[in-house]
């Protein structure tokens, strides 16, 4: 595992929220779970413009101790089919803080929202 895999990895575990280069930076939270970020957007959870028609995106993760920028990276892009991938939704919604509706909330994210993992690459 390359250093950079590793800041990658252990930023995105210890931090829940990222930065993602899209219209503007934009804050998002999110879930590291199987080796790639886990976000979700629409349907009442955050607003990510853009993001499930990019094939690729510049992530940020910076420390959750003082803010400094831990590493900047280049990540695939992939909607998730939330039926095939339940593990990684799980994840996911285990990490939604204040969810109005925890006890339906994946439902309702497979109804109104979109799932997408990002997968850094080399």
């Amino acid at each position: 595992m390359s250093d950079n895999t590793v800041a990658i990895e252990e930023g995105a575990k210890k931090s829940g929220i990222l930065w993602l280069t899209l219209d503007r930076p934009r804050l998002a939270w999110h879930a590291w779970h199987d080796g790639g970020i886990y976000l979700v957007t629409g349907g009442g959870e955050q607003v990510l413009p853009g993001l499930d028609a990019l094939d690729r995106v510049r992530v940020t993760l910076r420390s959750k101790d003082n803010g400094a920028r831990l590493v900047e990276f280049e990540a695939a892009v992939r909607v998730v089919d939330q039926a095939a991938e339940p593990d990684a939704v799980a994840a996911l919604a285990k990490e939604r803080l204040n969810a109005p509706d925890s006890v339906h909330l994946t439902d309702r994210w497979a109804r109104e929202s979109t799932v997408l993992r990002l997968t850094p690459t080399a």
